[in-house]
């Protein structure tokens, strides 16, 4: 991979994948609102999930969950907020991070990381 954008982005087909296969709905891929933006947003046993995906070739500057911060998460809650205005249905929601380390860029592993707090 050229550059860190073809990196997510191939993580994020890889993600959307991995949670297809995991039983969840896919709903959106970088939904946007504003400048706030939801990597996916999957639905399972009538539970929003709001899942932010990171990808990395190597752990030389750590794991890929290690850089997600707080100005992060922030964001992340906002876009969150704006989502459930347009959509109120949703009772119960979750927030999630898909972990996943590449070699050669194939998935060598994909974490999961359910009910994330911040």
């Amino acid at each position: 991979m050229n550059n860190n954008k073809e990196t997510g982005n191939l993580g994020e087909e890889i993600a959307t994948k991995f949670l297809t296969e995991k039983g969840f709905t896919v709903l959106h891929r970088n939904w946007r609102f504003s400048h706030w933006e939801v990597d996916i947003i999957v639905s399972k046993d009538h539970k929003l999930h709001f899942i932010e995906v990171k990808t990395r070739h190597t752990t030389k500057y750590g794991q890929p969950e290690e850089s997600i911060k707080k100005d992060k998460m922030k964001a992340l809650k906002n876009a969150a907020e704006a989502y459930l205005n347009l959509h109120p249905q949703w009772k119960y929601i979750q927030f999630d991070v898909v972990a996943i380390m590449l070699w050669n860029d194939e998935p060598k592993e994909i974490f999961l990381i359910e009910d994330i707090y911040f």
